[in-house]
């Protein structure tokens, strides 16, 4: 049973995808400065608020905090920018060189020089002819 488990964590799989969470969570933190520290003091400077945090609908009663989901849509968008071109791409394009062509199969089947037909390379007579084959 522990043999089975311990197999189970030093399968390369997990340990990648604990190593990608962590990485996620730090990468979480400097984009998350990167929006409060550098972009929110932009859009402060065009549009007079800090952040998108303002912008609230009041429907009826309630209270819809539309700017918090902007601010979130523009740190995912950030988070999904970066990860394309920084990971993605790269990596597309490194595997795109390792990658080798697959050899090419030689052909399985001739034609018949009398009737057309396809035939087996290793036959020396048509199956529908019955004519010599070179």
């Amino acid at each position: 049973m522990l043999k089975g488990f311990r197999d189970f964590i030093l399968r390369g799989n997990v340990v990648d995808l604990a190593v990608a969470v962590i990485l996620g969570a730090a990468f979480n933190a400097i984009v998350g400065s990167l929006v409060s520290d550098v972009l929110n003091p932009l859009i402060a400077a065009t549009i007079g608020k800090p952040d998108f945090s303002g912008v609230i609908l009041h429907v009826g009663g309630g209270a819809i905090k539309v700017g918090n989901f902007f601010n979130a849509i523009v740190s995912f968008l950030i988070v999904a920018s970066v990860v394309y071109f920084a990971i993605v791409l790269p990596m597309n394009a490194v595997m795109t060189r390792l990658k080798k062509p697959a050899p090419v199969a030689p052909p399985a089947t001739k034609t018949c020089s009398e009737c057309l037909s396809e035939i087996p390379v290793a036959a020396r007579r048509c199956a529908h002819c019955t004519q010599p084959v070179a």
